[in-house]
């Protein structure tokens, strides 16, 4: 698939969010455990795109809510914790996934949709292409070939983090 190249740079603050036709597939052992055809992003200032799929996408048994603090986020507000595992509970990733159950108006589009680290997981591919995480362990940014930085969460890039 040929994609427009975009800088992070360009992207806006507050985020753009939004509906994206394609297919993506989140792996965790060889198994994958969440598919979709369609998928909504968010995209920020010095960040890749966040992905997030419908929480229907997610194969049974692999979405397991983990109790404990939400994060906040001054655009999209109160997320809860998801761990991932393969469909028979094996393999589990701690805290590798989350949800806006009530977000926010401009982001009402994404409740009950999840989102997760692509670092957390075997592998994550967005409209046929494996994608990089991105750097450092807070934000959930989906690097493709066609998204270029730098990124916030760089140690290269201080300036950023």
């Amino acid at each position: 698939m040929n994609r427009t190249v975009e800088s992070v740079a360009n992207y806006p603050r507050p985020p753009l969010l939004e509906k994206c036709s394609g297919h993506v597939r989140v792996v965790i052992a060889n198994q994958d455990i969440a598919v979709s055809d369609y998928y909504f992003r968010v995209c920020e200032t010095f960040h890749p795109p966040t992905i997030y799929l419908p929480q229907e996408s997610f194969q049974g048994g692999t979405l397991h809510s983990v109790d404990g603090r939400p994060s906040f986020c001054e655009w999209k507000g109160l997320a809860s914790y998801f761990d991932l595992t393969t469909s028979d509970g094996q393999q589990r990733r701690s805290k590798a996934a989350w949800q806006y159950q009530n977000p926010t108006e401009d982001f009402s589009v994404i409740a009950r949709c999840v989102s997760l680290y692509p670092g957390q997981v075997d592998a994550c591919f967005l409209e046929g292409e494996q994608v990089k995480a991105q750097p450092g362990l807070f934000y959930g940014g989906w690097i493709t070939s066609w998204t270029i930085g730098p990124f916030k969460g760089d140690p290269a890039h201080p300036e950023l983090i």
